[in-house]
């Protein structure tokens, strides 16, 4: 489905990022792979060969995503599409219920979640507009974005940003679509990721996740849960289709969960 297709991952090289560029390869892509650790990225190289390019840089710098387009340019000879996954959480910035919330948190987080997002999404529309072609870009979401949690996943600043990425994203998405260039979200639930290593140790979660998530037995999602999305979106396949958020969240938003 992405034969020929050469695609930038802001927040490639681990998690949900990593999981995608191996289905992306695997489905005919060429990929760009960039995140923040070293070590990680030269993992990642090992692990997809001449079919990857690699950079480590932070996604909250403004010049990143340009330098990654521009390596795709340079070392795959087009550029036609950004998946940006890279995010995280603030909790440690002093992000949580907000009558705790620092300044610092909500700055942090916004920073992390939703400044790194527009610097991302701005280079790609910018380069499509200059290139005069078409192009897709996918953003990553949250449901904590539109259904909240309040028990267990209380950080009020992160769930501020991913649910200004679905605004965002359709804003944009509305705004480009006359130059054929399509926008969409993906929002999943409780992911075997890094960042969610607090959650997936903790026995009390997990039995909540159990029922608030309770498709394929009642699990925490795994990284190549979204692939499949992920690939309808990079692909002609989505032609058609701008501005929509896919939840990939387990059943999360449509059910309650039990404590």
């Amino acid at each position: 489905m992405l034969k020929n297709k050469k695609i930038v991952i802001i927040g490639g090289t681990t998690g949900i990022g990593l999981s995608a560029a191996k289905a992306f390869v695997h489905a005919g892509a060429q990929v760009v792979l960039v995140g923040r650790n070293p070590e990680s990225g030269q993992a990642a190289q090992a692990l997809l060969g001449d079919k990857a390019a690699v950079m480590a840089a932070d996604a909250t710098d403004p010049a990143t995503a340009e330098k990654a387009i521009d390596l795709c340019l340079e070392a795959f000879g087009d550029f036609d599409g950004l998946y940006h996954v890279a995010g995280g959480s603030g909790r440690k910035f002093g992000d949580g219920p907000l009558h705790e919330l620092s300044l610092e948190g909500w700055n942090k987080t916004f920073e992390l979640n939703l400044t790194s997002l527009m610097l991302s999404n701005q280079a790609a529309i910018r380069r499509f507009r200059a290139l005069g072609k078409a192009g897709t870009i996918l953003n990553m979401g949250s449901v904590l974005g539109f259904s909240p949690s309040p028990k267990y996943f209380v950080t009020h600043a992160y769930a501020a940003t991913k649910s200004a990425v679905i605004g965002f994203t359709k804003s944009i998405a509305a705004y480009y679509a006359a130059d054929n260039i399509r926008v969409n979200l993906l929002a999943p639930a409780l992911v075997e990721t890094p960042m969610s290593e607090r959650a997936s140790r903790d026995e009390t979660i997990l039995s909540f996740v159990k029922t608030k998530q309770p498709l394929d037995g009642g699990r925490n999602g795994r990284p190549e849960d979204l692939d499949g999305a992920a690939i309808y979106f990079m692909s002609d396949a989505s032609k058609f289709t701008t501005g929509q958020t896919l939840y990939v969240d387990g059943g999360w938003e449509v059910s309650e969960g039990q404590y």
